[in-house]
């Protein structure tokens, strides 16, 4: 069980280890992936102002090492989702509503003895980016043959 009282350390610790990696080379997407203030900001927050809980944030802060690990070590992408997003822009003063595309990647894989998903994103043109890390990721299992769930849910949260 974690202890709520060292969150502040842990939050300060992630993020000065976040701070440090700028981007890794990605063997799945063969392109550079970035880790900006974006994807570590996902793992408090899973969308403006709706903080997730302190030992979710705690779980994902102790995985990051691992999750970039996976990045620039999997060669495969898992899964794949492409959505449509309007996106709020100023133009010449004015605010307007420009539709982009978002590209989501899931990357998985047991680093260090832990089951984990690694979600790397790219909004419009942009360059992808670390987006999320999601501890014990499932696999559903019949006989001998492994299915793996594809994204469900809202990976713009998770």
């Amino acid at each position: 069980m974690v202890d709520l009282n060292e969150y502040d350390d842990i939050r300060a610790r992630a993020q000065i280890f976040f701070g440090k990696q700028t981007k890794s080379f990605s063997p799945a997407l063969q392109k550079d992936v970035f880790y900006t203030a974006e994807g570590f900001g996902h793992i408090i927050y899973k969308r403006a102002r709706s903080e997730r809980d302190k030992t979710t944030q705690i779980m994902r802060f102790k995985l990051l090492e691992r999750a970039i690990e996976l990045v620039s070590l999997s060669t495969t992408i898992q899964e794949y989702e492409e959505i449509q997003k309007l996106f709020e822009i100023k133009r010449k003063k004015k605010r307007v509503q420009v539709e982009k595309k978002i590209e989501y990647w899931g990357l998985i894989a047991i680093i260090k003895n832990r089951k984990i998903k690694v979600i790397i994103r790219k909004v419009g043109n942009g360059s992808p980016h670390f987006w999320s890390v999601i501890p014990a990721w499932t696999t559903n299992k019949y006989r001998d043959t492994k299915f793996i769930s594809t994204m469900k849910g809202q990976p713009e949260e998770d």
